[in-house]
């Protein structure tokens, strides 16, 4: 990364940079129990960092060093974030919601001899098994807790200790913290995985720098910010990063008072997942439903009416999806089409907008300039809908393994069905499965190459150094310099990256065909009577889907069940779901004879992260697969 970067060329800096520049702004604030908000400034924060890594310095924590660092969401996390990288040390985050066996794995294997944790019920589950830890030195517990056993400290404790020495005159903070190399690490994620055992993602300080200098969205100081996904992951943490960097304020939230923060926080950016965007589109539309006939009916032409104004304006933007490279006579057919809806809706578009739609925006606080959604596929109809009334939704793509943004759109680049433009100073290739060939970028193909689909390398600043003690792995994923990111994918004639699915969960038919489940089951979820899916069939004859049914609109339909099991027995219900799978996956929606489903079971029980899913809510598919196999031997019983 470039030394004339103007927020610093390691964490630290930026931290200094941040105190500096937006000293009396709010840095992070969190709700208090009376309702308001306790804030915290730039320049409060990073004085309260240097006391935490002052005190650490003399506890013994070393330039360097491994600590642990498991909590959720709070304002302590991110002082702790703060103190250990400001002591020189790398710290190694994970959420409460790992299993003992993982928090010994992660801790033992990463070497930390200090750990952070949350509360007491945390402590006390590490405490049950530190037997099995025996580097571990000192713990350290956030929440202000009494009672707590001999040895262990509390966070408060600490600071008032680091306040006091550097009240003194000890600068070992300051010495450690302008020691720092951009080429130090500065955390190791350990990726929840959707298979095997987590691995420890090593990034430095030029990792992160990179992402915060090449950042191409125009985020502001005095911007406000929620934070909802897990902090200790790489997505939401450079999220963080960018904000204190360019002086947005973040407040922490939860599912449970996001609707209020919305209201009285009034963002004006935020990160999110999909499933946050697909839970406000099936309550929207369940409203609208249940809404009066005149209600529903001025939503319905609203929105039809808005729909063709934004696809005719994305289109003459160049921002309508292009895979295949239109023709000059295709693209003038388009053009006609398109001007002559926008004519036709552009009236009652503006007139519906500010009666309906705009009641729709005041959900997210009406000051809301767009969110960043990543960690997974959002779905097409739930990217439209967002897009369309005027809420922007800038899909971005990337991995733990690259800090963690490779792709991200802009409100100036907003491609629907694509997660936007490579990332400044990043270059990607297309690379043929079966035959390595590089089909992207080739100048001898037409397009050169655009529209190709294939696995996706990345080479660039943001991607890791390799994984902790693992060469092996390392090694199966980065060679000269091009990381695989194993996913399928391709670059658009918009010149965006679209992503089609993994290359591991390609599912190879018995009569060769591969199909890239993740379209499918995007398709399938559309369906207000499919809350989830997972399409299975490899070595078969054809594909099937595992379902977790909505109960709720499976009662709005005539069919009552009090659990997916007792719906599984319905034949009204079996209708149904046959229906809308062949509704929404056949010839008319674009699929293949062998892309079709001809089979599924109902699940009893919806995919839980932390058990069928990880934190971003991708599908683990080998433990799915593993306890449904029962259903699976009756879906492709030997001799089908």
């Amino acid at each position: 990364m470039s030394s004339e970067s103007p927020y610093g060329r390691t964490l630290a800096e930026v931290f200094s940079n941040a105190a500096l520049r937006y000293d009396g702004l709010p840095a992070f604030s969190r709700k208090s129990k009376d309702g308001t908000f306790e804030h915290v400034g730039f320049r409060a924060l990073y004085e309260q960092g240097l006391d935490l890594a002052t005190a650490l310095a003399g506890l013994g924590v070393q330039p360097r060093d491994h600590v642990g660092l498991i909590a959720d969401n709070r304002l302590e996390w991110i002082l702790c974030d703060y103190g250990v990288i400001l002591a020189g040390a790398a710290d190694v985050p994970r959420g409460t919601d790992l299993t003992d066996a993982e928090m010994v794995h992660i801790l033992a294997h990463a070497d930390c001899r200090t750990v952070f944790v949350e509360h007491k019920p945390l402590l006390n589950r590490l405490l049950a098994v530190r037997d099995q830890l025996p580097e571990i030195r000192h713990i350290i517990v956030m929440a202000p807790s009494d009672g707590l056993p001999e040895g262990v400290l509390r966070l408060g404790d600490l600071l008032a200790e680091g306040a006091r020495l550097r009240a003194a005159g000890d600068r070992s903070a300051h010495e450690r913290s302008q020691a720092i190399s951009p080429s130090d690490l500065f955390t190791i994620i350990y990726t929840s995985g959707t298979t095997g055992v987590p691995k420890g993602v090593q990034l430095t300080h030029a990792n992160m720098c990179s992402q915060i200098a090449n950042l191409p969205l125009e985020l502001r100081p005095g911007d406000r910010a929620l934070s909802i996904l897990p902090v200790w992951h790489s997505y939401e943490r450079v999220f963080e990063m960018l904000c204190i960097s360019r002086g947005v304020g973040t407040t922490y939230t939860s599912l449970r008072s996001l609707a209020d923060d919305l209201k009285s926080v009034r963002p004006t950016v935020m990160a999110s997942a999909p499933r946050l965007w697909e839970n406000l589109y099936q309550k929207i539309l369940a409203n609208v439903n249940a809404a009066p006939p005149v209600r529903g009916g001025l939503f319905r032409l609203a929105y039809a009416s808005m729909r063709h104004v934004q696809r005719a304006r994305r289109f003459f933007l160049g921002q309508q999806l292009d895979t295949a490279g239109r023709t000059r006579a295709a693209s003038l057919r388009l053009a006609i089409g398109h001007a002559l809806l926008f004519t036709i809706s552009w009236i009652p578009a503006r007139l519906l907008d500010g009666l309906v739609l705009k009641k729709l925006r005041a959900i997210v606080g009406g000051e809301f300039r767009g969110t960043i959604s990543g960690g997974g596929a959002l779905q097409p109809h739930v990217d439209e809908f967002f897009n369309f009334i005027g809420i922007p939704v800038l899909e971005g793509y990337g991995m733990t393994e690259t800090s963690p943004v490779l792709a991200v759109r802009t409100w100036e680049n907003l491609v629907i069905g694509t997660v936007g433009p490579v990332f400044p100073r990043t270059a990607v290739r297309i690379v043929d499965l079966q035959s390595g060939a590089v089909l992207y970028p080739d100048a001898s193909r037409p397009g050169g190459g655009r529209g190709l689909r294939g696995e996706i390398h990345v080479q660039g600043p943001q991607v890791m150094r390799g994984y902790y003690k693992d060469p092996e792995a390392t090694a199966r994923v980065l060679r000269d310099g091009w990381m695989n990111t194993g996913d399928i994918g391709m670059v658009t004639f918009n010149d965006c990256l679209k992503i089609l699915g993994r290359s591991k969960d390609t599912i190879v038919l018995l009569n060769g065909e591969n199909i890239e489940p993740v379209p499918i089951e995007a398709r399938l979820v559309e369906s207000p009577l499919i809350d989830q899916c997972m399409v299975v069939g490899q070595d078969q004859k054809h594909l099937g889907v595992l379902v977790v049914p909505s109960l709720d609109h499976f009662r709005a339909a005539g069919v009552e069940a009090a659990s997916a099991a007792e719906l599984a027995s319905s034949s009204r219900a079996s209708q149904l779901l046959h229906d809308e799978i062949h509704r929404l996956v056949g010839a008319s929606s674009g699929f293949k004879s062998f892309e079709r489903v001809t089979v599924w079971r109902i699940v009893p029980k919806a995919f839980e992260v932390g058990d069928e899913m990880t934190n971003t809510f991708k599908l683990k598919r080998h433990v799915i697969t593993a306890r449904y196999q029962s259903l699976l031997d009756g879906m492709f019983p030997p001799h089908a």
